[in-house]
């Protein structure tokens, strides 16, 4: 059967219309807070029209305590400086209160009213119009509750909730150069299910509040008797790809105290892009159903109950990389009664793909989607903010930038950014997920003693979760095992809520996985060297642009490497930041100032981070299947372990990583001077050649050589040349490849610097200055400004790292977030490159476009028109004196 069969066949059953898709639902807003040490009113008091909640503070629902009290002016911004170690800590040692009224719908009348809490941290207890309406207990379950006896459609109700932090906030971690950024974690990891992360860890200082709050939106909404829970759905897809079976599941509960029968109708529509309207053919079926009284029954649907099910050509989803992120959507409605009323309409997103983890030539994990090996890459999210403002347009961009970066997998590590927004963003830019539940490294904390409410959370966050196509293995532990008795209650349990994807006890062990580190910046060569075939956690130092360091502290602070920095993790522990800035000057030359460290850590950031990604990819799919930096995310402002800043803007990593992952890639092993051709597609590549360039460095061409590769295998990496660098070189050389089809076609192109010493390139601060052209365009499209720079090198020297930053004409903000194509790009003389940047025009705020260039050694000839360029000043050493921001000689 065809989907146009079954969209001739829908016409014999009544269609959805756009009003009955999805609940009448309202998010409620308007909320108060106040500490319940000041308010002396019993809970029932509080929830009565009659109490006013006079000094009360505007809360920010979703949001914390914290966030409450920064918005409203009480503290300052806590991320900005040192300003979060002037925060009490007695934040988390009392309890809230949480009030709002609204008005419930006169539609809603005859039927069961539901409040739902997508999300409170840590405890609540919640009233409505006197009466207890129910208790929730742990950060990541929902709270819903029949709130039918308690309010009248059309009348104004009040709702509190008393919020409690978790019960064991332990003693906070702080950030200072004399003791580092000091231990990971605590006795918070007692409490499970919580932001654990917040006590402090190496990558932040301790959250004042440890982020008590609620977190998630709070709605409203109605149903008929009978409620549609957590459909889920699977694909078994043939290995042609020419059609999948489907297996729909969902729990029918009866809320009334008679039986009642009616028809469970589902449609199941392909979705647009970009989360548009679903569209195109529909499916649909309905099976007739009897729900007991006050029961529930259990509805499985699979092809041979219901032949609709099969799909004849699915459209498939793909992680990044690799093919289209095709999405479904499925409603399930239910109708009773001679009029078919509607009871309950529940909508689920998810996508038709095959995920296995083993194949035939190796026992470690080796990811396979649709039949196609994929080469983990990614990035670790500790946290995704600190204070977890985490609105949508923001995760959007965030997972936006990884996809850029061509990175294929997240890690959400010990489940701390486990949010809807979160996979749905996931689900879109075709990012894999390593999903774990809430159980730090055995050293960073204690075993959850709380198994209940530890299991009642993982539970709701599988069953809430498990549709999405992106998540691709679950995972108990952080760098340990839970004890015996409840990873065994997990593997039980996980066979039966999620059968389909692979349960692991432990992020750094079994099936080939590791982690561990290291964590610092070492030399490319050293990324070359490991013994583990999957690694969850390796990393280095990302030193962000000097703006963004200008943005997260005082100017008192800028030139001098103090508590401030290390608030914000350049301090001693796992990353070595109090050795990095050292290691720099060693390796690039002494550090005038603040604009020349920044420089110089582009220079080590890039190196670091493009061979971390090329370290694996010279062994793919031979000693290794995966590599997960940590991090990829900052929770808060950082000079360490992140692709972008917390403002949103990439640094040098970020172009890095996207230079070592590209699908087709061309690259120098920097531990054995190999030249290599990386193939991630499953196809061969046939007939292609690689060009390599040396040229000394006065910018002279010293060598040209092609090589014609016959095939390059589908999923693997060859060797097509040796790089043997002649004693008349300078010591200071670079190495340009590139990498063309048989029409000529660029298909990749690399470039490096490299010292015959290997690790000595202070020399490169006699590189002359170079002048490059430039020229502009800039159109919109949609909400979208988009905008073409072509950069010309016409000099006779070598371009290092030119970086593109987007500003508002006028006023000079930097506009943020902002894609681009590629920066921190080197251009040999004679070279041009062109990049292509997107922005949302309203961050524009109506000012034309500007683009401010700098660079190791770049400056540009100005332009003046639609879109302006100009050399960034901000960022060249030369504009700011001299501070010997990192002394010489030690």
């Amino acid at each position: 059967m065809t989907l146009r069969f079954f969209a001739l066949f829908a016409i014999l059953i009544p269609a959805f219309s756009l009003a009955q898709s999805q609940r009448e639902t309202q998010t409620i807003d308007g909320w108060k807070m106040q500490d319940s040490a000041k308010v002396a009113a019993a809970a029932p008091l509080i929830s009565t029209t009659g109490f006013e909640p006079q000094g009360w503070y505007a809360a920010t629902v979703p949001g914390t305590v914290l966030t409450t009290l920064v918005n409203d002016g009480v503290y300052p911004e806590p991320l900005y400086g040192e300003n979060m170690r002037a925060i009490p800590e007695n934040l988390n040692k009392t309890t809230y209160w949480y009030r709002t009224t609204f008005t419930v719908p006169a539609s809603y009348k005859g039927r069961h009213i539901w409040l739902h809490f997508g999300g409170i941290n840590y405890t609540a207890q919640i009233w409505v119009n006197r009466h207890e309406a129910g208790t929730m207990r742990g950060a990541f379950i929902r709270g819903d509750f029949d709130i039918s006896e308690f309010v009248k459609p059309g009348r104004r109700a009040v709702l509190t909730v008393l919020v409690a932090p978790q019960p064991h906030p332990g003693v906070p971690h702080e950030h200072n150069v004399a003791n580092g950024v000091g231990k990971n974690g605590g006795e918070t990891a007692i409490d499970g299910p919580t932001f654990l992360s917040t006590i402090g860890w190496d990558w932040l200082p301790a959250v004042r509040d440890r982020d008590t709050g609620i977190w998630l939106p709070v709605t409203l909404d109605a149903t008929g008797p009978v409620v549609v829970k957590d459909p889920f759905v699977t694909a078994d897809l043939a290995a042609s790809h020419e059609s999948a079976e489907l297996h729909i599941s969902t729990t029918l509960e009866n809320k009334s105290p008679k039986a009642v029968s009616g028809t469970l109708t589902g449609v199941i529509q392909l979705q647009k892009a970009e989360n548009q309207n679903a569209t195109g053919n529909e499916i649909t079926f309905r099976k007739a159903v009897t729900v007991a009284a006050n029961g529930t029954e259990a509805v499985a649907l699979d092809s041979k109950s219901t032949p609709e099910l099969r799909l004849v050509s699915p459209k498939l989803w793909w992680p990044n990389g690799y093919g289209p992120q095709n999405l479904y959507k499925l409603t399930l409605r239910f109708d009773v009664g001679a009029k078919a009323k509607t009871s309950d309409i529940a909508t689920r997103q998810f996508g038709i793909r095959k995920i296995e983890y083993q194949v035939p030539d190796s026992e470690n994990l080796t990811l396979s989607v649709n039949g196609v090996r994929v080469m983990a890459r990614g990035g670790n999210w500790g946290l995704d903010e600190a204070m977890k403002r985490i609105s949508r347009e923001r995760l959007d961009a965030q997972f936006h930038m990884h996809a850029l970066a061509n990175l294929n997998i997240i890690r959400n590590w010990v489940g701390q950014s486990t949010s809807p927004d979160f996979y749905d963003m996931a689900d879109k830019y075709g990012i894999l997920l390593w999903d774990e539940f809430f159980q730090p490294n055995p050293n960073d904390g204690p075993d959850v003693t709380d198994i209940p409410t530890y299991l009642a959370n993982v539970t709701d966050k599988v069953v809430r979760y498990r549709n999405h196509p992106s998540i691709a293995v679950w995972c108990a532990r952080n760098e340990g095992y839970p004890p015996k008795e409840l990873d065994d209650t997990l593997k039980t349990l996980m066979a039966r809520l999620d059968p389909t994807r692979l349960y692991q006890s432990n992020s750094a062990d079994g099936r080939g996985v590791s982690s561990h580190g290291p964590y610092y910046w070492r030399s490319p060569r050293f990324f070359y060297a490991f013994n583990e075939s999957f690694k969850t956690e390796t990393g280095s130092v990302s030193i962000p642009t000097i703006e963004s360091i200008q943005g997260m502290m005082p100017q008192k602070d800028w030139e001098t490497i103090n508590d401030d920095w290390a608030q914000h993790d350049m301090a001693s522990g796992a990353q070595r930041g109090n050795e990095f800035p050292t290691s720099l000057a060693g390796r690039y030359g002494h550090i005038r100032n603040l604009a020349d460290f920044v420089q110089k850590g582009q220079l080590a950031t890039y190196e670091a981070f493009r061979a971390m990604y090329e370290g694996r990819n010279a062994e793919m799919f031979k000693r290794t299947t995966g590599v997960i930096t940590w991090m990829s995310h900052p929770a808060q402002p950082s000079f360490v372990w992140q692709l972008y800043h917390y403002d949103l803007e990439p640094n040098a990593a970020l172009y890095a990583v996207k230079k070592a992952s590209e699908t087709i890639h061309v690259q120098f092993n920097e531990e054995n001077r190999g030249i290599e051709v990386v193939n991630n597609r499953p196809d061969a590549l046939n007939a292609v050649n690689v060009t390599v360039l040396i040229y000394r460095f006065d910018g002279t061409l010293d060598s040209h050589k092609t090589y014609p590769v016959g095939q390059v295998p589908g999923s693997s990496t060859i060797k097509v040349a040796q790089i043997d660098v002649s004693a008349r070189i300078t010591p200071l050389y670079f190495i340009k490849l590139n990498l063309t089809d048989a029409n000529g076609t660029l298909l990749s192109t690399n470039f490096y610097w490299q010292h015959v010493a290997q690790d000595q390139f202070d020399g490169l601060m006699n590189l002359p200055r170079v002048v490059v052209d430039a020229e502009a365009t800039s159109r919109t499209e949609g909400d979208k400004t988009l905008l073409t720079v072509t950069l010309h090198n016409n000099t006779s020297s070598v371009a290092l790292l030119a970086h593109l930053q987007l500003h508002q004409k006028e006023n000079r903000q930097r506009v943020l977030p902002v894609f681009y194509s590629d920066n921190y790009i080197s251009l040999v003389p004679g070279e041009s490159s062109t990049v292509s940047i997107e922005a949302a025009t309203k961050d524009l705020h109506g000012d034309p476009p500007l683009i401010e260039l700098d660079g190791y050694n770049v400056d540009v000839n100005p332009i003046d028109g639609p879109v302006s360029i100009i050399p960034n000043l901000n960022a060249q050493p030369s504009h700011w004196p001299a501070t010997g921001i990192v002394p010489q000689g030690k």
